[in-house]
């Protein structure tokens, strides 16, 4: 899948992510990357193979201190090949994306990785 079409089809999942989750995007970048990179994978403690979808990458509201405001966005990175390695349609891509960004703003807003996957357990979101 050529960059353009992925990237539109980003654009369209996030249109999709509902709006209680989507105002808490003021201060943050959402750009797309090929694939992490090798520092991203090992900052993690990921496996060079596993299949990473999205990463946060900023300050979290819970952990901020005053002032914030003139500080660089946050940013959140859609990694392009990991998610068209599981999806076999356009929809796929579309609601993988949502999910991913879904996932991490509840890093944004200070949620630990366990904290992320319960509350996504109680909402079906994974």
């Amino acid at each position: 899948m050529e960059n353009d079409e992925f990237e539109k089809l980003v654009a369209e999942g996030l249109d999709s992510v509902p709006d209680e989750f989507l105002k808490y995007l003021g201060n943050v970048a959402v750009i797309v990357e090929e694939s992490p990179t090798v520092e991203q994978m090992r900052k993690l403690q990921l496996r060079p193979y596993s299949l990473l979808f999205g990463l946060y990458e900023g300050v979290s509201l819970k952990g901020r201190a005053l002032p914030y405001a003139a500080s660089l966005p946050d940013k959140i990175t859609i990694f392009k090949n990991p998610i068209l390695a599981v999806s076999r349609t356009s929809d796929d891509v579309k609601e993988k994306v949502r999910k991913t960004v879904i996932h991490e703003i509840a890093h944004h807003l200070g949620m630990n990785e366990n904290e992320v996957r319960e509350m996504e357990r109680r909402h079906g979101a994974n």
